[in-house]
């Protein structure tokens, strides 16, 4: 069998890598994606993005797969990621491109580029879902999911939840002095929620920004997530705590959001090129 050619591109330091379905011929997609993203074995990566083109519809199909092997909703970083590799290799020219998801059919604008290596996309993701049962979050009641406590240990969270394509859980907080890295590997899997869930702890600086930590189902610490920057953006307008267009940042960097008045949610932010390579198909 052929070498799998890949392509590897960040999103302020959340990496992915980009295949197109026709390399991506393998036994197991779960089981190439864990591989291919070990930080010490394979590629290293946040996640797996595998591109197909359409010939209605939306122009392309892409499916993102976490490290651990599950398949994601959606990746905000992820996407764009894969919308970098088709133009760095000149597989689309037109400024806007319709990106078909598990959750949905997405909308980029390319505002610019630096070369072969640097790309900003403008992107609407899709409306929020807040319901108990879209999130979903276990609960009796079927209404929005705002200041609920759960449990963990001896000790009480409060949440506020959304879906944006993932379930995502925000923990607003004064500062990051806690241990949000334990805690968030531990709620991700909580009974709370059901499909699990992105943990994000969040920071108000003012009306026009936010700061965040990410703890991402299934894969883990990140340094920045479209979907979680997304999230934690529109339940900081939801709650009354900022305007609704906030700069979020991220360890990583800092992604523009904007929930307009028609529901829509606005994601500005960067992928850049990394490099390219061969995974020997004896490994996939």
């Amino acid at each position: 069998m052929s070498p799998i050619e890949f392509s590897k591109f960040h999103g302020f330091g959340n990496d992915y890598i980009v295949v197109e379905k026709s390399e991506a011929a393998v036994a197991s997609i779960s089981e190439f994606a864990k591989a291919i993203c070990r930080r010490h074995t394979g590629a290293g990566a946040d996640g797996v993005a595998i591109l197909s083109r359409l010939e209605s519809g939306a122009d392309y199909f892409c499916e993102i797969i976490n490290p651990d092997g599950t398949i994601a909703g959606f990746s905000g970083n992820g996407t764009r990621c894969a919308v970098a590799y088709l133009y760095k290799n000149c597989l689309w020219s037109a400024r806007d491109l319709k990106l078909e998801t598990k959750s949905g059919v997405k909308n980029y604008h390319l505002l610019r580029s630096s070369g072969e290596y640097h790309y900003t996309f403008e992107a609407e993701i899709g409306k929020p879902a807040f319901s108990a049962t879209e999130i979903p979050f276990a609960s009796a009641e079927s209404s929005d999911v705002i200041d609920r406590d759960v449990k963990l240990g001896d000790a009480m969270f409060t949440v506020s939840c959304v879906n944006v394509g993932n379930p995502v859980a925000c923990i607003f907080v004064d500062d990051f002095a806690i241990d949000w890295r334990s805690a968030g590997r531990s709620l991700e899997t909580n009974a709370s929620f059901p499909e699990r869930a992105n943990i994000v702890f969040v920071k108000i600086i003012d009306r026009e920004n936010i700061e965040i930590r990410i703890w991402e189902r299934g894969a883990g610490e990140t340094s920045a997530s479209g979907t979680c920057a997304s999230a934690s953006a529109v339940l900081s307008a939801y709650t009354g705590r900022t305007q609704r267009q906030v700069d979020v940042r991220m360890e990583g960097g800092v992604s523009t959001v904007v929930w307009r008045n028609d529901d829509e949610i606005v994601l500005t932010g960067s992928a850049e090129f990394v490099y390219s390579g061969e995974w020997p198909a004896v490994a996939a």
